[in-house]
């Protein structure tokens, strides 16, 4: 069975259910208290068996793999329409997946088997079977995609076999969502009127799981120990503030919970910025988007402008690169939904677990520190060139110009030529601080450029040295690490110095108390899911810049993540 399969209604016969009041812990990912019964996903086609089937006939073969073919195309076509009618996260993952349903390596891999005489499920099993293996073994960002080729190969055998397209069941009634681990596409897909909170035993807090129930505003936990031994049914409750999973607690205290974190939701919604300390201290509160429907959606919100616009999801499932006049109308589009106010445009990271079909990717031992980002210009120097016409076009045809940043910036080297040939286009350059690298020269790299932007999701994973997949490591991939805290200082510390502006756009800048001791450290600027953006605005106008350098310092003294969130929380309380 895949990661994401579990029986509907059983736990696993050899593991006692726990008792009622017994807290499993995990690491908080979404904030926020749910009570609600327990849902898992439906089961999936079994491919234990499928290895005992009998060869196919070699004149059956080629009609197999046309049979083949036509699943896997029917797979990735109703994953892209659904990325059509999905903004934001949810599109940009469903259009990924739906690229890699048709990726040519697992696809030949697929049809070679069936031309050895294997049927077509059996083929598909042992194909992805193989790639599993080897994205493991990769690691990193690679090891992400895992969950991904298991829910394809669910897929396409479910196409094979006539059978329903798995996934989550819709519940009748608002369930929290149980499971060991969820495919992007089912997360992507959620109501977050009846998927009321969520709660895995894999993954990590930046996983996608994570990234999309932060972007439905629904509590998340991951990496939750005991959590498979939870029924199906069961009353739970969910505290993604805490990271914490209760099995059948006392009702009233339970809903006691639930009503006093409706009520710090309820006031959130009220909070219409700008954003400021309670002491009148500003900080922009920004939104991150992927397309001009992410913006408008994120315009209906209190963000002050846009502080991650990523503009990967114009290149995902071409077989060509976008023109530049192509360009220039999907960066326009963002622009205008933000017109008069500050966007900020990261320039192509792709490359590891988003290749593009027209840049020739290299073979590599370990793509999450390989080719990836702006590196991928050093060998194809045009898609940058022609992707900063395309922002210059659309600052000129909008009249809003914005600032554009690159990622994956390890050196002041690479700070200087990126910033020579943005300017160049009239733009204002800045970097992402994603690479220690980059951190510890940050006054360097800030001679070349006006900006810095931290990219909490991947300077955490380098810092720790932790695929921010793995459940077993997911505590290291937590950004509120000490040794993470300490690099955002260096670089806010740097931009204090001279000037410039250093803003936060990865996920942690979507935890409200994490956003405080950001502020602490001196970050200018929270860029967030639009859900996230009330939430963090509403907690930062209600504590002084005094508390949110006091939490940050009592967050420095720490040793653990956990300890660095309970310091904090106790300054900002």
């Amino acid at each position: 069975m895949s990661a994401t399969s579990s029986p509907v209604s059983l736990h696993p016969a050899d593991t006692l259910p726990p008792a009622v009041g017994t807290v499993l812990r995990g690491i908080p990912a979404v904030g926020g208290v749910q009570y609600a019964p327990v849902i898992r996903p439906g089961s999936r086609p079994s491919v234990e068996s499928t290895t005992a089937t009998a060869e196919l006939e070699e004149s059956r073969r080629p009609g197999e793999v046309a049979r083949f073919t036509a699943a896997a195309a029917a797979v990735a076509d109703r994953l892209r329409e659904r990325a059509a009618n999905a903004s934001g996260a949810a599109s940009e993952v469903l259009a990924t997946t739906a690229q890699l349903a048709q990726d040519r390596a697992w696809i030949a891999a697929t049809e070679k088997r069936i031309g050895q005489g294997n049927p077509a499920v059996t083929a598909v099993t042992g194909a992805v079977d193989q790639f599993v293996t080897m994205f493991t073994q990769l690691g990193g960002l690679m090891a992400e995609r895992v969950t991904d080729l298991r829910d394809i190969r669910d897929r396409v055998i479910a196409e094979l076999d006539g059978l329903p397209e798995p996934g989550v069941p819709v519940p009748e009634v608002p369930s929290i969502l149980c499971a060991e681990d969820l495919a992007p596409v089912d997360t992507a897909g959620l109501d977050a009127a009846l998927v009321v909170a969520l709660a895995t035993t894999l993954g990590g807090p930046t996983s996608h799981t994570a990234i999309i129930a932060r972007q439905l505003g629904i509590p998340c936990v991951v990496a939750v120990d005991g959590l498979d031994s939870v029924a199906a049914g069961t009353m739970v409750m969910v505290d993604g503030t805490a990271g914490t999973v209760t099995v059948a607690p006392d009702e009233d205290v339970a809903s006691r919970a639930v009503a006093v974190a409706r009520g710090e939701a309820d006031l959130a919604k009220s909070w219409n910025g700008p954003g400021a300390t309670a002491d009148g201290h500003v900080v922009a509160i920004l939104a991150n988007v992927q397309d001009g429907a992410a913006a408008r959606a994120a315009a209906e919100t209190p963000a002050e402008g846009v502080g991650l616009f990523r503009t990967e999801l114009c290149f995902l499932n071409r077989s060509t690169e976008p023109s530049v006049d192509e360009q220039a109308q999907i960066y326009g589009e963002v622009l205008e939904a933000f017109g008069g106010s500050k966007v900020v445009i990261r320039t192509l990271d792709a490359g590891s677990d988003k290749p593009l079909k027209f840049v020739g990717h290299p073979d590599e031992a370990n793509p999450a520190l390989g080719v990836r980002g702006i590196r991928i210009a050093d060998g194809n120097p045009g898609i940058l060139t022609r992707q900063l016409e395309g922002i210059a076009a659309a600052a000129e045809n909008t009249g809003n110009a914005p600032w554009v940043m690159a990622p994956m910036i390890a050196t002041p080297a690479e700070a200087k030529a990126f910033a020579e040939e943005t300017r160049a286009h009239g733009l204002v350059p800045g970097v992402m601080i994603e690479v220690p690298a980059a951190a510890l020269l940050a006054d360097r790299i800030l001679e070349h450029v006006d900006f810095l932007s931290i990219g909490t999701n991947d300077l955490t994973q380098y810092t720790m040295a932790a695929d921010r997949m793995s459940a077993e490591l997911a505590t290291l991939t937590d950004p509120w690490q000490p040794a993470v805290l300490a690099l955002v200082a260096m670089a806010a510390k740097a931009g204090a110095a001279v000037g410039k502006p250093v803003g936060v756009c990865g996920e942690a800048a979507a935890d409200p108390q994490l956003a405080c001791v950001l502020v602490g450290l001196g970050v200018t600027s929270l860029s967030a899911a639009a859900a996230a953006v009330s939430a963090v605005g509403a907690k930062l106008s209600q504590v002084t810049l005094a508390q949110c350098q006091e939490a940050a310092a009592a967050a420095l003294d720490t040793a653990t993540a956990a300890e660095a969130r309970a310091a904090a929380a106790a300054v900002l309380a």
